[in-house]
């Protein structure tokens, strides 16, 4: 395998914390390098609604692509692969290696922004809805369903707790339970969708009815029962976290695979290896995933600066 030039910092994931950290870098005139698959949750969402600047809201893919442009602007490069493995050098650096190259890349610190995928069954015309009238999160979109009919697509308790949560917003919903002899809901949570009125349905989805645009109108279930709705949330539970490249350095993570870092810089247990994003430990938001790209790129600089530092005064001794 052939050895590439040392970047000061290669990040994996061209997500929204990718992306910001490679800003962020660029504008410190690091020599960076994005490495990105080309998928993820931000290439899913249709809009994001709670965005600073954006009152009428931005895809995913949008957000990417003009991310993308201002990072190239600073010099930031990027290639489109997967890293499959990542090693500590005796110098104190780091190697990765991906999947459709027979290059290794060598990096002085490493960002890791690989984010979550969420778990949902795939069901005709969800995906055109996602971000524009079915959603994820309550705290980014909770708002949206205010007043709305709304049908929670979800599985055991998982799905009854996302109907108790919106049911701030509205008292207008359905619980459609999609896998009801795999995912039981607790006696705890029944007892509260019956004291807000929401009606729990047991039976499997098997369409989201939906218009070309992405408008939601409700779904099918298998029995062919049809419930109308306006706008929709999915919580299935079993979301899969990217950290499966953090445990071959070593890296800590909970127990729901999500990487532990230090609060005020975003490094992990690992000297030189930092983490953002949605596969860390917090609320999953594009706009917090934005500002730890961020926070993580400023003490990336610190400490490629105190690094540079000490190789000077090496080489003066």
């Amino acid at each position: 395998m052939t050895a590439q030039t040392k970047w000061d910092c290669i990040i994996i994931g061209g997500g929204i914390a990718g992306l910001q950290g490679a800003i962020q870098l660029g504008r410190y005139r690091h020599s960076t390098l994005v490495i990105d698959k080309g998928t993820g949750r931000s290439t899913l969402c249709r809009n994001y609604h709670n965005v600073l600047g954006w009152p009428d809201g931005i895809s995913g893919p949008e957000l990417r692509r003009l991310g993308r442009l201002q990072a190239e602007a600073l010099g930031v490069r990027f290639e489109r692969d997967e890293a499959i493995r990542l090693a500590s050098k005796e110098d104190g650096g780091f190697v990765v290696e991906t999947k459709g190259s027979e290059r290794s890349y060598h990096a002085e610190t490493l960002l890791l922004a690989t984010g979550l995928t969420d778990r949902f069954p795939n069901l005709p015309g969800l995906e055109r809805c996602l971000g524009l009238s079915v959603y994820v999160c309550p705290d980014c979109d909770g708002y949206e369903v205010s007043g709305r009919q709304t049908i929670v697509m979800g599985a055991g308790s998982v799905g009854a707790a996302m109907a108790v949560t919106l049911s701030y917003w509205t008292d207008r919903i359905v619980y459609v339970r999609h896998e009801p002899e795999r995912a039981q809901v607790s006696e705890e949570l029944q007892e509260q969708l019956k004291d807000k009125g929401i009606r729990m349905i047991s039976v499997p989805l098997a369409e989201v009815i939906s218009t070309e645009a992405g408008e939601f109108r409700g779904v099918r279930l298998a029995d062919g029962q049809i419930v109308e709705g306006e706008r929709g949330f999915i919580a299935f539970g079993g979301n899969e976290v990217h950290s499966s490249l953090a445990a071959q350095l070593g890296i800590e993570r909970l127990e729901n695979r999500h990487i532990v870092t230090d609060p005020r810089s975003k490094m992990t247990n690992v000297p030189g290896v930092w983490a953002a994003g949605d596969v860390g430990v917090h609320s999953e938001q594009v706009t917090i995933s934005m500002g730890e790209g961020s926070q993580a790129a400023i003490w990336i600089h610190k400490e490629l600066l105190k690094r540079a530092s000490a190789a000077r005064q090496a080489c003066l001794t």
